[in-house]
């Protein structure tokens, strides 16, 4: 008798799962008009669109070799986990990277490398490596800023990124002692734990804006005068994945604590416009620029991704007749970055770093500008070997953002925009936050910025130079085809760096408040 009963249980649930496939399939073929697949292919047609939603997952996981994802592969990613746990990051057995490969850069090293003496900074700190020029300086700001590491967190807003993780970046960098940058959506508790911060604001003019949505001086200067902790103030102009296009907030993604940090209203859309509304071309761009540090003491700079160059053009011309202009300068590169954009843009807009630093840099060296300005990089050069090959072309600093993102547990899903980050890092899911362990993250973001500046020393060492910012074109070359054809960088891109007034590291050190949380300029 249990038998007939247990056979009759088991018929019974087939029964139930054939009345669930038919009513399934009546759905796609009579009540359902969206789906072709589905209409002429029921119930297995969804096995497609199955296999289209986890199709990245397989490829990732299981179909894509070491080097063939974008942007980031799998080679780049384990390094940056590795050296985030401080675990081993070392490859055995040869690289499996086309040495051969158009574009593939190559450092070349000295006979005899760079040997420390006694004493030396970096026999005492392996990852001391503060910057070699100091923002503000050459226009004399009330409160100059040399960066105490030339390897920073980019612009990411709170918002697009969840409070945990803006809270382990920011107590990073203050173990790295490095900077933050806050990205548009205003200065939130967030990035108050320690420290150093990057006040950025876009067309938004978020923490910092009127009712109406214009920018606000009194805003800002009440912002700087309350949190000294804010060391500079970046304008941005335009960004990698998105030059020239403005976005939308939308309502439901802003809550109470977001819309008092950006000063809206909850619940309701906010648009981010393409244009400022607070200067409309270069010389107003140049007077608020003044206005700024006048007003708040602090360096100001732009950050912009770059295209066209007559306007660029105009602003050296300014900067040359007035002797004022920004003090730093942040070159986004096309590549994209934590920033959603529609194909079309992030594919075809804006220059790749390579090209868009190259020319801007030879823009302003012509006008012999580059040794007043602090020129930051931004754009995948978040590994040793890029950052040689971005120090060579002129730049004094590294910004990161993905990589710092990944450095806390991104694992480049790819679907920061759409609120279900699987790490918590890109959402605002409480959730899906819950799973960030802030103290252990933060540890992650501060080793991952001490061991790149850790290799990014040995090979400036390996290339006979004591500070990477001694790297000049020759130092690194590309491939362009065999080595017969393959170009030193000052070659490629037409012009040689501008040397950086350097003594050693020891004088650097001489300029550090290692022990404090403001780096500052010795007089």
């Amino acid at each position: 008798m249990d038998q007939i009963v247990e056979i009759l249980s088991n018929i019974s649930w087939w029964i139930w799962i054939l009345i669930a496939l038919a009513a399934l399939a009546f759905r796609d073929v009579f009540l359902q008009k969206r789906h072709t697949i589905s209409h002429n292919f029921p119930v297995v047609g969804h096995i497609r669109y199955l296999f289209e939603k986890f199709g990245p997952e397989i490829r990732q996981y299981f179909v894509a070799n070491n080097r063939e994802e974008l942007p980031f592969n799998r080679i780049e990613r384990s390094w940056i986990y590795a050296s985030a746990k401080q675990e081993n990051n070392y490859e055995g057995f040869g690289t499996d990277r086309d040495i051969y490969a158009h574009q593939h850069i190559f450092i070349n090293n000295a006979m005899i490398p760079y040997r420390m003496p006694k004493g030396h900074p970096n026999r005492e700190d392996h990852s001391f490596l503060p910057c070699a020029k100091v923002i503000g300086g050459y226009n004399n700001r009330k409160r100059p800023y040399r960066p105490a590491s030339v390897i920073n967190v980019s612009a990411m807003s709170f918002g697009s990124l969840s409070a945990k993780a803006v809270e382990s970046l920011n107590k990073g960098v203050q173990i790295a002692n490095a900077y933050h940058n806050t990205g548009e959506g205003g200065l939130s508790p967030y990035h108050s734990f320690g420290g150093d911060v990057v006040f950025h604001f876009g067309t938004g003019y978020f923490g910092v804006r009127t009712e109406d949505g214009k920018f606000s001086m009194e805003k800002l200067v009440k912002l700087v005068e309350d949190n000294p902790f804010i060391r500079a103030i970046e304008v941005k102009l335009s960004q990698g994945a998105k030059p020239g296009k403005g976005g939308v907030l939308p309502g439901k993604k802003i809550s109470k604590e977001i819309a008092e940090i950006r000063g809206v209203e909850v619940g309701k859309d906010v648009l981010s416009p393409p244009n400022h509304t607070a200067f409309t071309n270069v010389p107003e761009l140049l007077d608020f620029i003044e206005q700024i540090a006048e007003q708040t003491g602090l360096p100001v700079g732009i950050k912009a991704a770059i295209g066209k160059l007559e306007e660029w053009d105009e602003l050296a011309d300014l900067m040359l007749e007035t002797n004022k202009g920004p003090d730093f300068i942040a070159v986004d590169g096309g590549e994209g970055g934590t920033g959603a954009a529609p194909p079309s843009f992030a594919d075809h807009v804006s220059l790749p770093w390579v090209y868009g630093f190259s020319d801007l840099y030879k823009l302003f060296q012509h006008k012999g500008l580059t040794k007043r300005i602090v020129f930051i990089g931004s754009g995948k050069l978040g590994f040793p070997a890029k950052a040689a090959m971005a120090f060579a072309m002129g730049a004094d600093c590294i910004n990161v953002a993905r990589e710092a993102m990944m450095s806390i547990g991104c694992i480049q899903a790819q679907i920061c925009h759409t609120n279900r980050c699987p790490s918590g890092v890109a959402t605002q899911k409480k959730w899906l936050q819950n799973g960030i362990n802030i103290p252990l993250k933060s540890e992650r973001l501060a080793q991952y910025f001490k061991t790149f500046r850790k290799e990014l020393i040995e090979i400036t060492h390996a290339a006979g130079y004591e500070h990477p910012c001694q790297f000049v074109m020759n130092d690194i070359d590309v491939n362009v085809d065999d080595h017969n054809l393959s170009k030193d960088l000052d070659k490629t891109y037409n012009y040689e760096k501008t040397p950086v007034p350097f003594k050693n590291m020891q004088e650097l050190k001489d300029c550090i408040y290692l022990g404090g949380k403001t780096p500052s300029l010795n007089q």
